[in-house]
């Protein structure tokens, strides 16, 4: 499954929405409805779905689908 695909699939069930709802131009907060303590989980989700470490300051500042999926090629 490609990056995206799964990067969608964790952020609706992390946060407990419909996946049609998550496209990449989806912003967590602003379009998704994230609360700060869902962008730790998130976080956290990423890091067991791709088996990576993140830098959790830098992961935080992501603010959008497309812009997790960049951030998370950088470690993969």
């Amino acid at each position: 499954m490609e990056t995206a695909n799964r990067v969608k699939r964790v952020v609706a069930e992390t946060l407990r929405i419909d996946p049609e709802r998550v496209t990449d131009e989806s912003r967590f907060v602003e379009d998704l409805g994230a609360e700060s303590v869902q962008s730790i989980e998130l976080v956290a989700a990423f890091e067991e779905e791709f088996d990576i470490d993140m830098d959790e300051e830098a992961a935080l500042q992501v603010k959008s689908v497309s812009d997790a999926v960049k951030f998370i090629e950088k470690y993969l």
